[in-house]
């Protein structure tokens, strides 16, 4: 197996995208093809659009601000309170949405794993109808 190159990126360095879910997305590190890093945001009262995922499953973990997190997959559904430190998984399929809270005084942000890394493409992120009206972009 080759070797990789060691790398390193700061937030505050990186360009910043918009996610397909209106969140905004600083990608930061992609690892040959098992999976990529990436920091989401939305800002205070901000509600995601809907998604699923046709390739990918991510891992997250709340770092600021609070929120919560709508799931459904397979007949179950869930909504769970968001707040730094909490974890979620996104398995591969599932329909998900998030917001952050109105009266936060900071922007829900989430560092997430995504494996393997996000491709890119325009069919990756499947629209789904949430339980929210999306605010985001």
């Amino acid at each position: 197996m080759g070797q990789q190159p060691f790398e390193t990126a700061d937030v505050d360095d990186v360009p910043v995208v918009t996610a397909p879910d209106g969140s905004a997305v600083f990608p930061l590190l992609v690892l040959d093809g098992r999976g990529s890093l990436a920091v989401f945001e939305l800002a205070p009262g901000q509600v995601s659009h809907a998604v699923s995922h046709a390739t990918v499953q991510e891992l997250w973990q709340v770092t600021e601000g609070s929120g919560r997190l709508w799931r459904r997959q397979a007949g179950r559904e869930e909504t769970v309170r968001l707040r730094p430190g909490t974890a979620a998984s996104i398995p591969l399929g599932t329909a998900f949405q998030f917001r952050a809270d109105e009266d936060a005084d900071r922007p829900l942000r989430i560092v997430a794993v995504t494996m393997p890394p996000w491709p890119g493409t325009d069919t990756e992120a499947r629209p789904e109808q949430g339980p929210w009206q999306a605010t985001a972009r």
